[in-house]
């Protein structure tokens, strides 16, 4: 791990220019990067995460004018772009046949998705390597994504050139995906933007797409997904004997064994930067299985439990 100066800037994106991968921080999780137009640098992503070939990887620019390289998305899309980017936000849009993005990349599909973060690391490396980047969560394919650099190393030291350390990410949930190819926008991954506020830019209400998990439109699109090792048991009012405790509110039953509260206050934002930390921690806990409490269905507690809901699935 590696302190955020201008010099290991400089590094890390000489390091992603020569092929080679590197971790970095996002306001959502952390991001593992390769040089999306080098499809030996994202052949490398694949085999470090152990990720399905099948599975489209999201491109990230440092801004708008950037992404008009890669894709257009219709007036609706730009509506979306101008009002949520730079931020947790990606588009999923017709790919420009000339955008020089490797096909490994976009998994073969004529589309692509694309963000733009607003966090100033990521900003930086993106604009000192003046390439795009193609950055999947920075962990182990289906396991907890990370939200520090401790969370990487623990997963991918080995295959990486560099771990830029810029603290825990702020929001800890992945980007809400979108699809913007058809008539009208759908989301594909729930995520840190919340379909409210989709609906609030667009003026109408946005669909969730169900999808085909065996071959996934968009990143996070897979059954089994965001997966600790212990079993997770949703919706529960009491943990048992040898259960670890993942709490929300202020009303938690008392509980002997190990216990996070994702936000004691009942707070869904401090709940979703909180969520991957707090199952990383109890799944070193030891216990049987994690009791999870009832998560409210509202906001960004559709995007929590939607995590949790794949985390909770048999393979």
């Amino acid at each position: 791990m590696v302190a955020v100066t201008s010099g290991s800037i400089d590094a890390a994106a000489k390091a992603l220019r020569a092929g080679a991968l590197v971790a970095f921080p996002t306001e959502t999780v952390y991001g593992l990067g390769a040089d999306a137009t080098n499809g030996r640098a994202v052949a490398a992503i694949f085999a470090a995460k152990g990720r399905p070939r099948f599975n489209p990887l999201i491109v990230h620019v440092p801004d708008r004018e950037r992404v008009a390289e890669l894709g257009q998305p219709p007036p609706f899309g730009q509506r979306l772009a101008e009002a949520l980017w730079p931020g947790p936000l990606t588009l999923v849009m017709a790919k420009r046949p000339d955008c020089g993005i490797a096909d490994l990349t976009t998994a073969g599909l004529d589309t692509i998705a694309v963000r733009v973060p607003s966090h100033p690391v990521a900003q930086a490396l993106l604009r000192a390597v003046g390439r795009p980047i193609a950055a999947p969560s920075a962990n182990r394919s289906g396991h907890v994504s990370p939200t520090t650099a401790a969370h990487v190393a623990a997963d991918l030291s080995e295959h990486v050139a560099m771990i830029l350390d810029g603290g825990p990410s702020s929001l800890g949930l992945e980007s809400t995906v979108v699809d913007v190819t058809g008539e009208q926008a759908v989301v594909l991954r729930l995520g840190a933007v919340a379909r409210e506020d989709i609906a609030r830019v667009l003026g109408h209400p946005v669909v969730v797409a169900q999808g085909d998990p065996d071959k996934p439109a968009s990143p996070g699109m897979l059954v089994r997904h965001y997966a600790p090792a212990t079993r997770l048991r949703l919706e529960a009012s009491e943990a048992g004997s040898g259960e670890a405790l993942l709490a929300f509110g202020g009303n938690v039953p008392r509980h002997a064994g190990p216990t996070i509260n994702l936000s004691a206050a009942g707070d869904l934002t401090e709940a979703a930067a909180n969520l991957f930390s707090a199952l990383r921690a109890l799944d070193r806990a030891g216990a049987t299985a994690i009791a999870v409490m009832p998560i409210p269905e509202e906001g960004l507690g559709e995007a929590i439990n939607d995590r949790l809901l794949r985390a909770a699935r048999a393979a």
